[in-house]
C-alpha cells in the first residue's frame, strides 16, 4: 500500500517528514509530492516541485519569478492533481494525506478532489474548523483541524499529525467488508419537503432490482450526483428535487452551480426530472437573510435554515433554464409536473402555496421544452404516491429500453 503525502516541503518539511515516518513505521509505503514554491525542500521528495509545476504546463522558475501567490498555488494544485490522478490510474496510489495552512490545504485538496470517491483522503488543516466546502467540494474527504498552526513539531502537533497518519493506515490496510451491488444504479435527489415522493420511488426501484443512491439537494449533493454520473457510477437519474437551481438563480446558500442538470444530458444517461422544491430559496438563520429580501415571504424550517418563497418572475426564469437544460439531453428524458404543488409546503393550506408562481413555472417549462423531452403533467402534488410511482415507472421503462435494466 502506498500513501501519497502532498505538502510544501520548503515550509512544512519537518512536519511532513514526521507523518512519513509514522506511516512507514506501520509498514505503509509513502510517496511525497513537494508543492513548495518559495525555497528548497527540507526533506527529499519523491516528486519534486519542478515536476509538479511541469504537470501544470509551467515551470517552477516562472512561478517563483513572475506569478502572484494565488496563481502559483493554483498551478501547483493543478499539477499535484494531475500527478495524483495518474498515480491512481497506474495503481500506485492507495490514499492521500495532506497537511498545511490555507495554501497547501488548497493545493492538497485539489489533488484529492481529482480522485474517485472511495480513495482515502485525509487533510490536516488550520482551515478545517471553518467553511470547508471550497476544499471538500463533493468528495469523501476527511478534514482534521490541526488546533495549533502547523509550524514545527510539539506535543500537540505530533499527536494530531500522528492521529491523521494512523487513520490513513487504517483505511488503506483494511479492506472493508462492504458488498458491491452488481445492479444498475439510480441517483435520486431529495429534500425534506420531497421525502415522501423519494421514499415511494426508491422502494419501487429497489423492488425492481435497482441500487439507489439518494443525494440531499444541498448544493454539494447535486454536485456529487453530477460528478458520479460523469464517472459512470450512476446509470440512471431520478431528479425529483431540482431546488438547487432556485438558489443558483436567486442567491441562496445551497446552489450547485450553473452546470447542474448537465451531466445526464451530456452523457445520454436516462433521466426523469421534476420540479421538486423550486418554490424555495435557502438561507441560514433568519438574521442571515440579506436585507434586500426583507419584504419576501419566509418559512422557518429550523433555527439554522430559513426558506424564502420564489416569486412568479423567478419561477418563469427557472422554467426557461431547466427546459433548456433538459432540451439539450442526448438520452431519454422526461419531465414530470406536479400541478398541485412542488413541495410539502406548496400545497393548499401551507405557507408557500402560490398558484400564480407555480403557473409561471409550468408555463415557462411548456413554452421552452423541446419536443424530444417527454412531458407528463399530473393533477397531484409532488409527494403524492401516484406521482412518485409514475416517475419511477417511467425511469424503469427508459432503463429497460436502453438495455440498462436489472433484467438485462
Amino acid at each position: 500500500m502506498t500513501v501519497v503525502i502532498v505538502g510544501t516541503l520548503d515550509t512544512k518539511g519537518e512536519e511532513i517528514g514526521f507523518a512519513r515516518d509514522v506511516l512507514r513505521s506501520q509498514g505503509v509505503g509513502v510517496h511525497v509530492i513537494d508543492t513548495g514554491v518559495l525555497g528548497d525542500p527540507e526533506i527529499d521528495p519523491d516528486t519534486t516541485a519542478s515536476e509538479v509545476a511541469e504537470a501544470a504546463d509551467t515551470t517552477l522558475e516562472r512561478l517563483r519569478e513572475d506569478a502572484e501567490r494565488g496563481e502559483a498555488m493554483e498551478a501547483m494544485g493543478e499539477g499535484a492533481a494531475a500527478i495524483a490522478r495518474q498515480m491512481h490510474d497506474d495503481g500506485e496510489l492507495d490514499g492521500v494525506l495532506g497537511l498545511g495552512g490555507s495554501g497547501n490545504t488548497s493545493i492538497a485538496t485539489t489533488a484529492m478532489r481529482a480522485l474517485p470517491v472511495g480513495v482515502p483522503k485525509v487533510m490536516v488543516s488550520t482551515m478545517a474548523s471553518g467553511d470547508t466546502e471550497p476544499y471538500v467540494g463533493a468528495k469523501d474527504m476527511m478534514m482534521l483541524y490541526s488546533v495549533a498552526d502547523i509550524e514545527g513539531l510539539n506535543q500537540l502537533s505530533r499527536k494530531v499529525i500522528a492521529n491523521a497518519a494512523l487513520a490513513m493506515v487504517g483505511m488503506v490496510t483494511n479492506e472493508p467488508d462492504v458488498a458491491v451491488a452488481d445492479r444498475p444504479t439510480i441517483g435520486i435527489t431529495m429534500f425534506g419537503v420531497t421525502t415522501p415522493c423519494v421514499q415511494t420511488a426508491r422502494e419501487y426501484l429497489e423492488e425492481r432490482g435497482y441500487e439507489t443512491i439518494v443525494f440531499h439537494a444541498t448544493g454539494t449533493g447535486g454536485k456529487a450526483m453530477e460528478d458520479l454520473v460523469r464517472q459512470g457510477v450512476i446509470d440512471g437519474v431520478l431528479d425529483v428535487t431540482t431546488t438547487e437551481w432556485a438558489d443558483e438563480l436567486v442567491g441562496g446558500v445551497l446552489n450547485a452551480g450553473p452546470d447542474r442538470l448537465d451531466a445526464a444530458a451530456e452523457t445520454g444517461t436516462p433521466q426523469v426530472v421534476s420540479t421538486g422544491a423550486l418554490d424555495m430559496v435557502n438561507f441560514g438563520p433568519r438574521d442571515s437573510v440579506p436585507e434586500t429580501f426583507e419584504d419576501r415571504q419566509f418559512h422557518i424550517h429550523n433555527p439554522q435554515v430559513t426558506l424564502m418563497r420564489t416569486t412568479p418572475e423567478e419561477n418563469a426564469e427557472l422554467g426557461e433554464i431547466i427546459a433548456e437544460k433538459l432540451s439539450a439531453a442526448t438520452g431519454p428524458t422526461a419531465l414530470y409536473l406536479p400541478l398541485s404543488g412542488v413541495s410539502m409546503i406548496d400545497i393548499e393550506g401551507e405557507d408557500f402555496h402560490d398558484p400564480e408562481a407555480d403557473t409561471a413555472l409550468f408555463e415557462a417549462l411548456r413554452e421552452h421544452l423541446a419536443d424530444s423531452v417527454e412531458l407528463v403533467e399530473m393533477e397531484t402534488d409532488v409527494n403524492d404516491e401516484a406521482f412518485a410511482r409514475a416517475m419511477a415507472e417511467k425511469l424503469d421503462e427508459y432503463m429497460q429500453e436502453a438495455g440498462l435494466g436489472p433484467d438485462e
